[in-house]
Parts: structure tokens; sequence; C-alpha cells
């Protein structure tokens, strides 16, 4: 089954941290942004692996995301 979830990434002081925004226990820091991108991609595989072996459910959901742009 192929499904897609969506990445967060927030520059942070030792680089940049990415989180899942359909399953915010995937998260993950690296130096760079290409870093944190490749670690998120393994931390999400790590943790669907890790559900599988418990038998529990991996969370997919079907959400609508969308930017709004107000001027502060």
């Amino acid at each position: 089954m192929i499904n897609s979830f969506t990445a967060k990434y927030t520059k942070i002081p030792s680089g940049y941290m990415g989180q899942l925004i359909e399953w915010p226990e995937v998260v993950t820091e690296g130096e760079s942004f290409e870093e944190c991108h490749l670690m998120l991609k393994d931390a999400l595989k790590e943790m669907i692996e890790a559900y599988k072996q418990l038998g529990k459910e991996i969370p997919y959901y079907q959400s609508i995301f969308e930017q709004i742009t107000v001027e502060a």
C-alpha cells in the first residue's frame, strides 16, 4: 500500500527539525535540510515497521491542508 504523509520542517539552532503532520510521533533532526529529510523518511519507515511488529494500526488520515495568508 502506498500512502502519503505531510512533512513539516522547522529551522532550529542546530539545523532542522522534521515532523509528520499526520503522525506527530515521527520526528527527527538534522544538521541540514537534506539530512533532516532523509532521516525523517527513515524514521517513518522504522515507525511503520515497529507498528506492524506490535500489531498496531498505522494512522492513515485523509486530511486537507491549506495555507492561509494574512497581513500581520
